[in-house]
């Protein structure tokens, strides 16, 4: 999910762009995906609509500044008929604020996009950087920006050992078009989900969370989750991941009396640290078997007791998800993404 660069978003087959500079440049991209090919990018640019276009320059040594880059796109493309977007690299990882240059593009640009629906910030594979270190930084601004965004997915929260830089925010406010939010991190910091627990989006129905381990500043809890879970901060959710996490058993307990799991039609708790404690929570709260989909998958449930959770959710008519089983490796449990 991480080791490679997205091929779709939001529906559409993802297309990298390439500059005017770039094509005269005979230096390739780092991490670009294939060679480029002219003809086809001029057929592309005819139809844009019909594309996500992936933006990103080199994530070591650049040869063109982000900004340049952008506005060549802005130059080149009939940017009012864009639907969606997907940024990589907008720098060296190296520099000051590696993700500034992307966030102040957009906001600078953002009139060129009256259409733009759907939005992935941070399409950096584990090569180009790991995702606890993908520094990304207050992207608030983008959802006043462009209203009429329906998805945003963000990946990286800002690299733990740079505390002298701004890190990620979500402060979301009053956004009536969005459909879905996810965002993936190693940790999730305690302001961010704070930031989206507060946001009024009352039409927002997918909201998938990476929370990680409290090494790289995954201090969420329950407790800044509380107008999410209580089902006030979103009506209309019908989907609730809590992936990747650390104590995933603590997330178990708080949803088993949340009134928002009632609504769901799918819990993800997938990537994470399930034990038979969590399992036996599962399996005693009835409101879990009246879901339509449980994924479990990636946990650290015995044999035996995935058995039991697999045939009692089978038998309610849930589709539940129980594989990828993890053998403990001392005393602490790790969720699948972290560094």
């Amino acid at each position: 999910m991480i080791n490679d660069h997205l091929s779709e978003f939001a529906g559409l087959p993802v297309f990298e762009y390439t500059s005017t500079k770039e094509m005269s440049s005979k230096k390739p991209r780092y991490g670009r995906d294939g060679s480029v090919d002219p003809l086809a990018q001029l057929a592309a640019l005819r139809a844009p609509d019909a594309y996500a276009w992936r933006l990103g320059v080199d994530s070591y040594e650049p040869e063109e500044e982000f900004a340049e880059y952008f506005g060549d796109f802005v130059k080149a493309a009939n940017t009012t008929a864009v639907k969606a977007m997907v940024i990589g690299p907008a720098g060296s990882s190296d520099s000051e604020e590696p993700g500034t240059p992307a966030r102040d593009a957009l906001l600078e640009h953002a009139a060129a996009f009256p259409a733009l629906k759907a939005l992935f910030i941070g399409d950096i594979t584990a090569e180009e950087s790991e995702i606890s270190w993908i520094h990304q930084p207050d992207l608030s601004p983008l959802f006043a920006a462009f209203p009429n965004l329906a998805e945003f997915t963000v990946r990286g929260t800002g690299d733990p050992y740079m505390h002298e830089i701004s890190q990620l925010g979500l402060n979301i406010g009053r956004h009536d078009a969005l459909r879905s939010l996810t965002v993936q991190s190693g940790g999730l910091p305690a302001p961010v989900a704070r930031g989206i627990d507060s946001a009024e989006s009352p039409g927002l129905e997918n909201l998938e969370l990476w929370l990680g381990i409290e090494d790289y500043r995954g201090d969420t809890t329950p407790e800044d989750l509380a107008r999410t879970l209580s089902g006030e901060a979103f009506p209309n959710l019908n989907h609730l991941g809590l992936r990747n996490a650390e104590e995933s058993d603590v997330w178990v307990r708080a949803l088993a009396d949340a009134p928002v799991v009632g609504r769901l039609r799918s819990l993800d708790l997938s990537m994470g640290t399930l034990t038979d404690e969590g399992a036996r929570m599962l399996l005693d709260a009835p409101v879990f078997r009246e879901l339509g989909r449980l994924d479990l998958e990636h946990h650290y449930m015995s044999e035996e007791m995935e058995g039991r959770v697999r045939d009692a959710f089978t038998e309610a008519g849930v589709d539940v998800r129980v594989g990828d089983r993890q053998v403990p490796n001392g005393d602490r449990l790790y969720p699948a993404v972290t560094e």
